[in-house]
């Protein structure tokens, strides 16, 4: 009797189980989004100025049907980076100087996976002037010369790259830490002009750039493709420099003097000898200076203290 109950009842689960596999699934229909439009209100914009106020200011807002989620690349001339918008709406800052024509890549996403991309082409003017006390302390009214400051903890970081977050989280330098091995970073100087036509920058190497190699150093002339972390052989450079609205979204009190150095050209870099073009002024006196730039590793941000001589 006993048995004839295991069996009814596993006939009755293989029954069950039989009718349940045979069942059919539809992910209903997998529709893309579409009639997809990118929106670009630049602030300022009359029609005496086209092409917005010089704030840089771009309202950007995605419109589509079907649409789940929305990503967003700014600039289509450097590497692609899509930023998540989560309700489709925001507002970037270009700091390019000048009248510049940037092409927008939208990416938005539906059912299953799907997607559509559009782009668009948007015009903007940038007008930047700097508080003339950064101007004053960074190049003393003619020139000045700074150096990476050995003598101060923290004088170089690294952290997260993110507008949230200010400072060095992840690593910290403490006093002399490059000495033994990389003396270069500390002997190295960047002097800091301001002339007649605009700015330049003279990177003097004296014992080599501190740099890693291959992508990590940027593409600085001379630099080999492979090694580790050390100073290499470097003739040093020269190049115009601007002023610039930083770029980042991180707060005045973080602190951030909201202005950047931006660089031209390629043979010069601040501190790590590495082809950065933007570097955000943290904080700058006469005498001290403090940087923050993206780093060559994705995610990350370097963090540079200077002391002028």
């Amino acid at each position: 009797m006993y048995n004839n109950i295991k069996i009814f009842v596993l006939l009755s689960i293989l029954s069950v189980w039989s009718c349940s596999v045979s069942e059919d699934y539809s992910l209903g229909n997998l529709t893309p989004p579409s009639n997809v439009v990118i929106e670009a209100d630049l602030v300022g914009k009359t029609a005496d100025l086209p092409n917005g106020d010089g704030s840089g200011d771009v309202a950007f807002t995605i419109k589509a049907d079907n649409a789940l989620s929305y990503r967003i690349d700014y600039d289509a001339s450097d590497a692609l980076s899509l930023v998540n918008l989560p309700t489709g709406k925001i507002t970037k800052k270009y700091t390019k100087l000048g009248t510049n024509t940037y092409v927008v890549t939208a990416v938005v996403f539906g059912a299953g996976g799907t997607s559509t991309t559009v782009t668009k082409e948007v015009t903007v003017l940038s007008n930047f002037i700097p508080d003339p006390t950064i101007i004053n302390n960074l190049t003393g009214g003619s020139s000045k010369t700074w150096v990476v400051d050995a003598s101060v903890a923290g004088h170089f970081g690294v952290g997260e790259w993110n507008d949230n977050v200010s400072t060095p989280a992840w690593w910290s330098a403490n006093i002399n830490e490059k000495v033994g091995c990389c003396n270069c970073f500390y002997t190295s100087t960047f002097k800091f002009s301001k002339t007649a036509s605009g700015y330049t920058l003279d990177v003097a190497t004296p014992d080599g750039a501190f740099t890693k190699t291959g992508a990590l150093a940027g593409g600085l002339p001379g630099i080999p493709g492979s090694g580790d972390e050390g100073c290499y052989a470097y003739s040093g450079g020269s190049s115009a420099f601007s002023f610039i609205p930083s770029s980042t979204g991180v707060a005045a009190a973080a602190p951030s003097t909201k202005t950047a150095i931006l660089l031209s050209g390629t043979n010069t870099f601040i501190g790590y000898g590495a082809l950065k073009k933007e570097y955000e002024i943290m904080v700058i006196s006469p005498t001290y200076m403090y940087l923050r730039a993206q780093g060559t590793e994705t995610g990350n941000a370097w963090y540079l203290k200077l002391k002028s001589l």
